[in-house]
């Protein structure tokens, strides 16, 4: 089987989220080809260049998100008519507001849709799509679909500089549509897409689909939409502009859903809103990620390592992970039981603006212990260390969670909380905020208390410093678990019967060099007088006319 899989800002790129997991599935999934499609977000990203990729791997196509192309091409009258047309019914399924009568929003929905592929369909024969979306054209049909009646009140307030802004956005977001993977060449080759993530990368896969009949198979880790609605109100746009982005992402989601043959959420947490975005509970089927178990194991089946009286967070350095309470949870705790110690495990790489956050933090911990701030931020000296996966005192992550009693999970934003199955690989008993899909992953096997809840959180880390017996039965039981439900094995084995399946109900794709698959019957791979014998045709309820 031939898979096209798609990716945006990850694989095969040496940085960039999705990185591993797909490294995993190609590697894992061998008897199979792969051809990726990779969409870049930055030069600095295609600068570190790809991971070594398997020979199975037969092509890899990219494109950069970050830098235009124009292809010269300028439309027409009949081809600017085209354009206008199409743009106007995915600009109306933008700015409409559903009637009372239609709570999915189908026929906006189906405006959207028209718009996208019309669009598409002009790019693929056409061009010239990234000039026309920057034309005035663009500009004045969207201003007429902001003004017109039945338009949603917050972009019927939209100005000039706003639509002006909103175009903008939306030329980034449909670049694939311009790509020249579209063709017997390309996407048209392959039996199967699947879509790394929802929103951009999962694009080309709904073109494929459209233009070839390609099934699409879509795993969500991180849901796109939610992620939009978490960073939309830090984006320096005005309201009008944000609503419409808002639009854009939740009916490309819905559309992506109505298309896909399969939908593979990670968690529960993933697949609700995928289920609020109108997707069929009959498509979708929970993959949760797989992970490496083994680098784990010697920490895990050692019941005594670690100093009993540390607390462990392990993460990236951003404000999502509220460190901030965990310092006034843990300043509690010293309060309660002086010989407690805590150490903030950090990835060495950080995020836009990790410095200043993780600055801040250092000088929280410096008022709130000003006794034993003097010292130097090392274990043995400070009651807080702060430190680096790498760095002497943890040179792997094993040894991150392993040199504490009690793993620590502080966040108040969460998707899949990855370092938490780590810990539980490592059989650490955890403390967790009640955010994403915590509660999911440990089922049971750890202490979950409510998020920005400094007081909760020390008093559930006081319960497991003072109860060893506690810490090894639950610690034992989480790695138990994540051994059952989150190991790549589970992964690999999810994704291969998933493909199979839906190569089975897809149309037989043709190729002149590689002849039809299942072309001969078994038997005639099997030693014996049979396999040598022409096969003839009986009298039966099988038989057809020719």
């Amino acid at each position: 089987m031939r898979i096209g899989l798609l990716t945006e800002g990850g694989y095969p790129y040496a940085t960039g989220e999705s990185r591993l997991w797909c490294d995993r599935l190609v590697r894992g999934l061998a008897p199979h080809e792969f051809e990726l499609y990779a969409l870049s977000r930055s030069a600095r990203q295609e600068d570190g260049g790809w991971v070594d990729l398997p020979p199975h791997v037969r092509r890899v196509r990219t494109a950069p998100l970050w830098a235009p192309e124009d292809d010269g091409h300028s439309y027409g009258r009949r081809d600017r008519r085209l354009f206008e047309e199409h743009f106007r019914a995915l600009a109306t399924g933008l700015c409409a507001e559903p009637d009372d009568g239609d709570e999915n929003g189908e026929e906006c929905a189906d405006d959207f849709a028209e718009g996208l592929y019309g669009l598409a369909e002009l790019a693929r024969e056409r061009g010239g799509l990234h000039a026309a979306l920057r034309s005035e054209l663009a500009v004045r049909t969207l201003e007429s679909a902001c003004r017109a009646p039945g338009a949603r009140r917050t972009v019927a307030a939209a100005t000039v500089p706003d639509h002006l802004a909103f175009v903008d956005q939306l030329e980034r977001a449909l670049r694939p549509l311009s790509l020249d993977w579209y063709g017997d060449d390309g996407l048209g080759a392959v039996d199967l897409c699947h879509a790394a993530s929802g929103g951009t990368a999962a694009l080309p896969g709904l073109l494929a689909k459209r233009f070839f009949g390609t099934p699409l198979l879509v795993t969500e880790y991180g849901v796109q939409l939610r992620a939009h609605y978490l960073t939309a109100p830090d984006a320096p746009l005005s309201a009008p502009v944000r609503a419409l982005l808002a639009a854009f992402q939740g009916r490309l989601a819905s559309e992506i859903y109505r298309q896909a043959a399969l939908l593979t959420p990670g968690n529960t947490h993933a697949r609700r809103w995928q289920e609020r975005c109108g997707a069929d509970r009959a498509k979708i089927r929970t993959v949760y990620p797989g992970m490496e178990a083994e680098r784990f194991a010697e920490v895990g089946e050692d019941e005594e390592s670690g100093d009993p009286a540390t607390l462990v967070w392990v993460g990236r350095v951003e404000p999502a992970k509220d460190l901030i309470a965990l310092l006034h949870a843990f300043a509690e705790v010293r309060k309660a039981q002086p010989d407690a110690r805590l150490r903030i495990i950090a990835a060495p790489v950080r995020e836009a603006g990790a410095e200043a956050y993780l600055a801040h933090c250092r000088g929280l911990a410096a008022q709130l212990f000003p006794d034993e701030a003097a010292g130097a931020h090392a274990v043995g000296e400070n009651p807080v260390a702060f430190e680096e996966i790498g760095g002497p005192e943890a040179p792997t992550l094993a040894d991150a969670y392993g040199a504490g009693a009690v793993v620590v999970l502080s966040s108040v934003v969460e998707g899949f909380p990855i370092s938490l199955v780590e810990a539980m690989f490592c059989a650490r008993a955890t403390v967790s905020t009640d955010v994403g899909a915590v509660v999911e992953v440990i089922g049971g096997t750890g202490l979950v208390v409510p998020p920005r809840n400094p007081r909760a959180l020390a008093d559930a880390c006081l319960a497991l410093l003072r109860d060893p017996e506690r810490r090894y039965r639950l610690g034992a039981a989480a790695r138990a678990r994540a051994l059952e439900l989150f190991t790549v094995e589970q992964n690999l084995a999810a994704f291969r019967g998933m493909y199979l399946e839906l190569l089975s109900h897809a149309p037989v794709r043709r190729r002149a060099d590689e002849g039809v698959p299942f072309g001969h019957p078994a038997e005639a791979y099997v030693p014996g007088v049979w396999a040598d014998q022409p096969v003839t045709a009986t009298a039966g309820a099988g038989d057809h006319d020719a």
